[in-house]
This record gives structure tokens, C-alpha cells and sequence, in this order.
């Protein structure tokens, strides 16, 4: 593969050392919904990086489908084009910070899989020093490196396609690069105010109102700096980290860069009472983790909020639009004949008409996600009691108090 820059791209010690101009506005975004006709795409079908403008259109349209907004979609067309770039880097990061909930789990598989069918390769930073900056596991190093292993065995285990995926810590290839990076971290930090700065700390689960210690304030800034020293193409990360992302674009107009990765954001699946808008590791009935049992999956959809005929903010609603169609391509509902019958959904837009005309119940759906949910899991499940290393881990992870 040709892990080389884009043409006119910078390394990381280039970016470092480029010069200064005032940052320019924001630009717009485009969301994916705008997209959504560009191009039909079969999932199932690996498209070849150099093969007919038909392919290209089904690799953008299917790394359209990762995102609720892409900035900017001219820019994704263009780096598809590039020949001299086929395989596209594509990063993704996390915080080892304790037991590894579904979005994370099977979210990240979802869009993992579709970036390396669009002939991309993924970058996976395992931010072990980020999260002891931002205090996780207590800051306790070996216990987050621990954490990073049981979710790294968990994706394994969910059918993630390591083919295309490279694993990377940042506590090793930082020390092993390290003059160049905390160069460019440090000119970040130079170019930019505190005020700017304090805004992204949202990004760590911390209100920009909060008070902070000084390592989480110089978070943001290696943040920024990993998308070049990783030299992505592409930012795949969630909602909640686009204001770093930008960061990283606004950085590349200081430094007069033109070629500015792309931010590709997925949707946050919300957790299962009302009002939540995250799912909450400190709070286990708000969120499905992926070693749950069948018995915890089903107590935890039937309790979950579901008002009947009610579409905007139902958690039920959104698990099966982002997990259960995207895995399946379709939603089973098995019911009485009384109650109209078994019915299968191909398409969540028949889906919605149901449930808001009160043709779908909330005790038709819950049944059937937690069937949906429990079926995606049970690879994850039969793992880790197989496993003698994987329950190791889990057990280690489950004893570890989970910090905020």
C-alpha cells in the first residue's frame, strides 16, 4: 500500500515549521443527508480504488454513510480522485477509560468495515497517555493500557476487518518520533489562545465552563496534532470531537497548508432514558455493553424509553437505524396475529411511517431489538467465556472504578 502523503501535503515536521497567517472562518459543512442521492452503493461489494467513475461514486457514497456531516464533500471527491493516493488513511481514536459500551463497539465495527470497503486504510490511535491526562482509571497507566487490550480483543471479536487496520499507541510511536511531535504540538499550542483552546475540552467529556487542570488544557492541542502526525486524510470520529477537528483545519490555514484533512463525523447514539443525550459508562442502565448477557440486553431495552408514535429523540428508534439495519439490512418484528402479524422492515423511512401512525407498538419493537442486539453480540459473548486470555481481561476491567 501507498501510505505517502497527498501531493502538496505537509509531514508532520513540515506542518510544524510552516509559517504563520490569520486563521480563516470556519467552513461550511455539508451534511450527509445532501449526499445521500449521490450514488447507490451494494455494502457487501469492495470497491476497487482505480477502477471506473461508478466505483468512485459508490466509495464516496459509502463513506457518506459513516457520516452525520462531512466537511467538506468536494474535498472527499477530490481525494478519491487522487491517483496517486488509492489508499486513502483514515483516523480514529480512543481513550481506553473502562468497559467498552455498543456504540463504541459495534458503531466503530460498522464504520471501520465500510472505510476499508471504500479502499481506505485505518489508523486506530489507542490514546493510552491521553486518557491519563484527562485522569482516567485514576491516571493509572498499566490499568488504561490493560483497558485499550480488552477493547482491542473486543473488536476482534465483533468482526471488525483488521485487514486494513493498524493499531497504534500513542505512548510508543509518540517516544519514537518524539522531537517531531511535540514540535508541531507546541507550535498548536503557539498559534492558538486559551480561549480557543478551552472550547475543545468538550471533546473530553468536560464542559469548557469546568475548571481544568493544565494537562487537560494541553490535551487539545496533541489532539490536533496526532491528525498530521498520523498524516490522515480523514477524521473519523464522533460529533463530539468536531470542534478539535476543526481546530486541525483552521491550523492549516495559519501554516498556509492546502490540502486540510476531511472530518467526517458519525451520529452519538443517545443512552436509553429520556433526555440522555450519551450513553454513560458511569451509569450501566443507560447504555448495552458489549459483554452484557442476553437476560441484561433484554431488562435494559424493555426499560428503556420508547414513547408510542413518538420519533424525534427515541433511543429505541435510533439503535435500529444505526446498528441493527446497518448490520442486517433489515428489522424483523415477530408479533401476534391479532396484532398485525410478523412483519420485516427493509427500510427504516417504512419503519418510521409505522411507529408514528401507531401501526408499530413500543411491545412490538423492543422484543425485536433486543432479539437484534442479542444476535450481533453473541459472537462477543461466546469470545470472552472461550477465551481464557479474553476473560482475564474482562474480569481485570470489571474490578477497575470507572473515573469521569
Amino acid at each position: 500500500m501507498d501510505l505517502s502523503p497527498a501531493p502538496g501535503a505537509s509531514t508532520a515536521a513540515e506542518v510544524a515549521a510552516a509559517a504563520s497567517v490569520d486563521p480563516s472562518l470556519a467552513p461550511d459543512a455539508s451534511t450527509a443527508a445532501e449526499v445521500a442521492a449521490a450514488a447507490s452503493v451494494d455494502p457487501s461489494l469492495a470497491p476497487d480504488a482505480s477502477s471506473s467513475d461508478k466505483a468512485e461514486d459508490e466509495r464516496f457514497a459509502l463513506l457518506m454513510s459513516i457520516g452525520e456531516e462531512c466537511i467538506q464533500t468536494d474535498e472527499l471527491r477530490l481525494l478519491l480522485q487522487n491517483k496517486e493516493k488509492p489508499f486513502p488513511i483514515c483516523y480514529d481514536g480512543f481513550e481506553p477509560s473502562g468497559r467498552m459500551h455498543i456504540a463504541q463497539g459495534i458503531v466503530k465495527t460498522i464504520n471501520v468495515n465500510k472505510m476499508i470497503r471504500a479502499g481506505c486504510k485505518v489508523k486506530i490511535w489507542i490514546a493510552d497517555w491521553f486518557a491519563q491526562l484527562n485522569n482516567k482509571m485514576g491516571g493509572d497507566l498499566e490499568k488504561i493500557q490493560t483497558v485499550g487490550r480488552y477493547m482491542i480483543e473486543i473488536w476482534k471479536a465483533a468482526g471488525m476487518n483488521l485487514d486494513g487496520v493498524e493499531f497504534l499507541w500513542s505512548s510508543e510511536e509518540i517516544n519514537k518520533r518524539a522531537d517531531e511531535y511535540w514540535t508541531l504540538v507546541m507550535d498548536i499550542a503557539r498559534r492558538n489562545k486559551v480561549k480557543r483552546i478551552t472550547r475543545c475540552c468538550t471533546i473530553m467529556g468536560r464542559a469548557d465552563n469546568e475548571e481544568l487542570t493544565a494537562a487537560q488544557i494541553f490535551y487539545p492541542c496533541m489532539q490536533c496534532a496526532d491528525i498530521f502526525f498520523l498524516e490522515a486524510d480523514i477524521c473519523q470520529l464522533g460529533m463530539d470531537q468536531r470542534k478539535v477537528n476543526m481546530l486541525a483545519r483552521e491550523y492549516c490555514d495559519d501554516i498556509k497548508r492546502k490540502h486540510k484533512p476531511i472530518i467526517l463525523s458519525h451520529h452519538m447514539l443517545p443512552g436509553f432514558k429520556e433526555g440522555q443525550e450519551k450513553m454513560s459508562k458511569s451509569d450501566p442502565s443507560s447504555a448495552i455493553f458489549m459483554e452484557d448477557d442476553e437476560a441484561q440486553v433484554n431488562l435494559k431495552i424493555k426499560q428503556a424509553f420508547c414513547p408510542s408514535n413518538i420519533v424525534e429523540g427515541n433511543p429505541c428508534l435510533e439503535y435500529i437505524k444505526y446498528i441493527v439495519f446497518p448490520w442486517f439490512e433489515r428489522f424483523d418484528v415477530d408479533r401476534k396475529e391479532k396484532n398485525g402479524g410478523n412483519k420485516t422492515f427493509l427500510s427504516m423511512d417504512d419503519l418510521i411511517t409505522d411507529y408514528a401512525s401507531g401501526a408499530l407498538h413500543p411491545a412490538d419493537v423492543k422484543p425485536a431489538l433486543a432479539k437484534a442486539i442479542n444476535e450481533i453480540l453473541k459472537p462477543v459473548r461466546d469470545h470472552f467465556n472461550t477465551s481464557k486470555e479474553a476473560k482475564n481481561l474482562l474480569n481485570t476491567v470489571k474490578m477497575y472504578r470507572v473515573s469521569s
